[in-house]
């Protein structure tokens, strides 16, 4: 049976564990004792694949300021053909200069992955509720809603802090349930 680049690395997290190592650990924690004890060293046809991963994680992580003062990713994959060949590849575009099409297929791609997320989240609290939880059951929302406006709230709130003032007599303070939530 063949084993899978993962499935090492899975198995070397659990000979860390049996090696009384300390746990929970950190990646860098168990990626330096593999490395010390020789169960994991960088392979020649893998290299460029770490440094395409690297590449992406940071392309991932350039964002600059729209117009409007929005903090904004910069870098988008989306599955496409590539002209001539007849294969899609995974394309990265800046967000200032990609067309519709590469826009409109990396942002459904990332809803994608994020639906993804939220499926397993949910195994994973149900599973933790049903096998190891012996409190109350992990309660969590998929509705996004109020998150967003908060967190857009929250934005404005930082880029435009308001601007104190002295009400007027016949002006009144407004009440808690008139402040947004």
């Amino acid at each position: 049976m063949t084993v899978t680049y993962n499935e090492l690395l899975q198995r070397i997290v659990q000979e860390y564990r049996e090696h009384g190592e300390g746990w929970p650990a950190e990646a860098r924690e168990i990626a330096a004792w593999a490395i010390r004890t020789r169960r994991w060293e960088p392979q020649q046809s893998k290299i460029i694949g770490q440094c395409a991963a690297d590449i992406s994680r940071a392309m991932r992580e350039e964002y600059h300021t729209d117009r409007q003062g929005r903090r904004v990713r910069t870098k988008h994959a989306a599955r496409l053909p590539r002209s001539g060949q007849p294969e899609q590849a995974m394309l990265w575009a800046d967000v200032r200069t990609a067309s519709r099409d590469h826009m409109d297929t990396a942002l459904k791609l990332r809803r994608k992955q994020i639906v993804g997320d939220c499926r397993q989240l949910s195994v994973d609290v149900k599973s933790y509720d049903e096998n190891y939880n012996t409190g109350e059951p992990v309660q969590i929302s998929f509705n996004f809603t109020f998150d967003l406006i908060e967190q857009e709230l929250g934005d404005q709130l930082v880029s435009d802090p308001p601007v104190p003032q002295t009400p007027s007599p016949s002006e009144s303070a407004p009440t808690a349930s008139a402040l947004p939530v």
